[in-house]
């Protein structure tokens, strides 16, 4: 099966032996590609190779309910994809900081067919939460906030061109990160003033290296913009309500949802119905309206079927939403035992489990 490059994926099996336009060998016939030969080829500009087949999921496997169909989506082609872009972004971070510039086609070489993938991804939910990580960093935020970003911009009623333009603003939203200094960039105290002056002008200085790089000035804007709050409190230039471009909000909105994921400590997971609670708050007067009702609105609906902790001790699965108190579910716990936690004020939801 002939495949393009940026269409691998690790364990994929080369049919051939593969050589680069100058014709020096590159990989042997029979190799089980690893990250770094995907890499390899992309840095010797081959285009397409021969690999054997993937093996279909079989149809029995989902239906028995060992496997769904986005499931086995996910774990078979999102989930190496990310972590793909992952290493992508490593290499376009180290180009800017390097040279004070990147080179736009590698960020639609590795970005869009991993956003071409998430179209097909329905539960968004099970997704965003298979695709947090331990080994949180610069990398894997910046894409987690492009992947939630061309969510938020397809429930808004965007053409799939702007979803991807929104989308590969939020995956170079924090690209000025990498001109902050590590020893600001990785401190575990609180900043000191001068620092966290510092830290801020990584806005401005992914605005320049967007501009150096011969991008969109749209996609520059988003990584001027993305820290600016409607009411005037964010940086760098304290913009309003109005002022603001459109999809930097979703951006933002993107950011500070993935931001207080991160936030979870591995004794306390953070419960993402208190996640969409806070962003619920943060509308009115922070983040822009529309961005964080659409967040909420296509969120909650992947909350049905979902197993979850109580913080009385059971665990139960959330069978219906309540529209008059959307962050307070009926759970089934056992049986034909339910709590609605509309009634119940007492009970809450510690934890969504996957």
């Amino acid at each position: 099966m002939k495949v393009s490059v940026v269409n691998l994926q690790q364990g994929d099996r080369l049919l051939q032996d593969t050589f680069n336009s100058s014709g020096l060998h590159i990989l042997r016939k029979g190799a089980v590609l690893k990250p770094e030969d995907i890499d390899l080829l992309l840095q010797h500009r081959v285009d397409y190779v021969e690999i054997e087949s993937a093996p279909e999921v079989k149809a029995e496997e989902a239906a028995s309910g060992l496997l769904s169909d986005d499931e086995a989506h996910a774990e078979k082609v999102i989930k190496p994809r990310f972590d793909f872009t992952v290493r992508n972004y490593q290499s376009v971070f180290l180009d800017a900081l390097v040279n004070g510039r990147f080179h736009p086609s590698r960020i639609d070489n590795a970005f869009l067919p991993l956003v071409n993938e998430l179209a097909l991804h329905k539960d968004v939910v099970r997704l965003l939460l298979m695709l947090e990580r331990d080994d949180v960093n610069n990398y894997t935020h910046s894409i987690q906030v492009g992947t939630l970003s061309y969510y938020i911009a397809s429930w808004l009623g965007y053409t799939e061109e702007e979803c991807y333009q929104i989308s590969k603003g939020g995956y170079l939203h924090d690209i000025g990160k990498c001109k902050v200094p590590l020893r600001i960039r990785y401190k575990e105290e609180a900043l000191t003033p001068d620092e966290w002056k510092e830290y801020r002008k990584h806005t401005v200085r992914g605005y320049d290296l967007i501009q150096n790089s011969k991008m969109d000035q749209t996609t520059a804007l988003i990584a001027l913009q993305h820290h600016e709050r409607e009411d005037g409190s964010g940086y760098p230039n304290q913009m309003m309500k109005g002022e603001i471009h459109p999809f930097a909000e979703i951006v933002a909105v993107a950011d500070e949802y993935i931001s207080m994921r991160e936030k979870s400590e591995p004794d306390k997971p953070n419960n993402l119905m208190a996640n969409l609670k806070e962003m619920y708050t943060l509308s009115f007067g922070k983040l822009s309206e529309k961005p964080v009702h659409a967040l909420i609105q296509h969120m909650l609906p992947n909350f049905i079927g979902k197993k979850v902790q109580l913080s009385n001790g059971e665990q139960g699965v959330i069978v219906l939403n309540n529209l008059s108190d959307m962050f307070r579910p009926l759970v089934k716990v056992d049986g034909n035992v339910y709590r609605d936690l509309s009634k119940n004020r007492s009970l809450e939801i510690e934890e969504v489990l996957l």
